[in-house]
Parts: structure tokens; sequence; C-alpha cells
């Protein structure tokens, strides 16, 4: 089973690997923003169920990416805009520490509701293929 776990890791890193070397920089935002949606879902999971370890995984890695996507962002190209997503992308990341420290899984919909809204924005303005 271990191998099996292994193998289908190795796999899925490597789909994602070659899927963002062939991305654009618009799908790659999109592709975080998946990512983000289904660690928020690992997480929402976790905190319902009793399962400390996907509360964790789920939050911290959503967390990691947020983190991400305030890193990228171009505030003098994206101005206001850039400005308000770094605000909404920490507001999201405290309301996550309060998420997991107190297994509040009604936060953890809420910020699922946010990353959705941002999401669908992002997907609206994909550049024409």
């Amino acid at each position: 089973m271990a191998a099996y776990t292994s193998a289908l890791r190795q796999y899925r890193e490597s789909s994602v690997g070659t899927l963002a070397d062939d991305a654009s920089p618009h799908r790659l935002i999109a592709m975080l923003y998946d990512g983000a949606m289904e660690r928020l879902a690992l997480a929402h999971s976790g905190v319902a169920f009793g399962n400390v370890h996907n509360k964790l995984r789920g939050i911290d890695s959503t967390m990691a990416i947020l983190e991400h996507l305030r890193s990228v962002l171009n505030f003098e190209a994206g101005g206001d805009i850039a400005r308000r997503l770094d605000a909404l992308y920490d507001y999201m990341m405290r309301r996550l520490v309060h998420a997991k420290l107190a297994d509040d899984v009604d936060t953890i919909k809420e910020v699922m509701a946010l990353m959705r809204t941002i999401k669908a924005g992002w997907d609206a303005i994909a550049p024409a293929a």
C-alpha cells in the first residue's frame, strides 16, 4: 500500500509539474486557486470529522498558497486591485489561523466562499486562447 501511495504522489507531482511548465501566468494563478480550494475542502473535512492531520495539512497548505499569492502581487502594475487582494489574502490567512485554533468549520466555509469569489473573478478575465 505504501508503494502505491508513493507512486500516486509522484504521478500527481509530475503531472502538475508538467501542467505548470506549459501553463500561462494566468493559468498558473488559476491552478493556485484550484489548489487552495482542494486544500480548504481537506481542512473542512478534517475539522468536521475530527481528523487533526487533515485539518492541519489543509489549513497550512492553504496558508502557504495564500502567502505565495501575496508574494507575487505586483503593486506597481496592479495598483488598487493588488492592494485589495493583499488585504483580502491577509484577512483569509488570519481567519484560517482562527479556524485552526478553534476548530471552526464556519470560518473555513467563509474562506472557501471568498476563494470561490476570487477564483470566479480570475476566471472571468482569462485571456482568449
